[in-house]
């Protein structure tokens, strides 16, 4: 009774070979099967990326503008300020130059006067 199946040595071998691999191969990880969600969430996650890039630039281009308006009106008042102070100095050289005439005048009269008491 004792070799009822009449298995030799190389057969049990062989056998236990087999059931050990197949022991293992419950152990080994398996292929993971795609989740067909996936896609579906990966082109989501990129939509809502893409507006959120959007809102950013969006943002950034407004920032762009008001300081582009700031800097437009700082220059518009610099230069309000340039032409006030260039018609400032303007006046004055105005000023400066009419004094310098009558000053003039009055030297060359002294010395038309002096030339004539000299004559006399």
């Amino acid at each position: 009774m004792r070799d009822l199946k009449q298995t030799g040595f190389s057969d049990r071998i062989s056998t236990q070979q087999e059931a050990k691999k197949a022991l293992l191969a419950r152990f080994k990880p398996k292929a993971a099967a795609p989740d067909p969600e996936f896609d579906k969430l990966a082109a989501k996650r990129a939509a809502e990326k893409e507006a959120l890039r959007q809102q950013h630039e969006l943002a950034k281009a407004e920032l762009r503008r008001q300081k582009a308006d700031q800097e437009a009106i700082r220059a518009e008042a610099a230069r309000v300020a340039e032409e006030e102070s260039e018609a400032e100095r303007r006046g004055a050289r105005k000023e400066r130059k009419a004094l310098t005439k009558a000053e003039q005048k009055v030297a060359r009269d002294a010395r038309y006067a002096a030339r004539k008491a000299r004559t006399r």
